[in-house]
């Protein structure tokens, strides 16, 4: 349990990895602000589709059939997107990113001046990757207790894209506030999700928690980080590309991240 628990933390405090990387003042230029905005979203969509929904399908599978486990992947992925959704409309309208500028924006972050819409974005990425971890964890955690050669190997995969997801949790708040012990901070919030999810996961199914819920867990939070990237990172984005082909690298690179990751841990 020692050993299981620590590999959990560590894959999850990959993001301070990422934050580091995020709080770098080349982080302030506007065409790398967009394409680490467009990594982000990258991974986020990539995982959620080809990962996150299909393991959650297979698993309800075998325990509902096809059909209604289809229904009950798709209609956790929707309440995860409106709860996204929900979250954006209850903050104040000031903070939108849709207001964020572009370069002279970053020039005028690196003044001292903070920039709410950036701030705003940063504090939703690190929820929602925090929310993310916590099944993450969970499957951390129980995949090295009945094989710590595949727990350590899912830990590996899991740190890899946690990197980027740090980075991206602490490129905006950085460049909003300008402190880069505030940008590690969240970021570092946001990985400890991971063992926090262990923990709580784990006193749950002791508890003879149905499984299915974990797994509607999993579907739930797919559809958070696809309605994240969709409503949030790529229209921040684009607002501060100045060519259009930052923005295609950056989801490209993420994409293809994402993929290695999850290559590695089918080995």
């Amino acid at each position: 349990m020692a050993f299981a628990l620590l590999v959990t933390v560590l894959a999850g405090l990959s993001t301070c990895v990422g934050g580091w990387l995020g709080t770098r003042r080349q982080a302030l230029h506007p065409g790398v602000m967009a394409a680490a905005l467009c990594f982000a979203a990258g991974v986020m969509i990539t995982i959620s589709v080809v990962e996150i929904a299909p393991s959650a399908l297979d698993a309800l599978a075998d325990l509902v059939g096809e059909q209604a486990a289809l229904a009950w992947v798709l209609g956790a992925m929707a309440v995860g997107a409106a709860l996204v959704h929900l979250l954006c409309h209850l903050m104040p309208h000031r903070l939108s990113p849709a207001e964020a500028g572009g370069g002279e924006d970053l020039r005028r972050i690196r003044s001292g001046a903070l920039d709410l819409g950036l701030l705003r974005t940063g504090l939703l990425l690190a929820a929602v990757v925090g929310l993310h971890n916590l099944p993450e964890g969970l499957a951390t955690l129980v995949s090295t207790l009945e094989d710590p050669t595949g727990g350590v190997i899912l830990a590996v995969a899991i740190a890899i894209h946690n990197v980027p997801e740090g980075m991206v949790v602490a490129a905006p708040i950085y460049a909003a506030t300008g402190s880069r012990a505030r940008a590690m901070l969240w970021a570092a919030l946001s990985g400890l999700a991971e063992p926090l999810g262990a923990v709580l996961g784990y006193l749950a199914l002791r508890v003879l928690l149905p499984l299915e819920w974990v797994d509607l867990s999993l579907a739930l939070v797919a559809g958070m980080m696809i309605a994240v990237s969709v409503v949030e990172l790529l229209p921040t984005a684009m607002r501060y590309a100045r060519r259009r082909r930052d923005l295609l690298v950056g989801f490209f690179l993420g994409a293809v991240v994402m993929v290695l990751s999850l290559a590695l841990l089918s080995l």
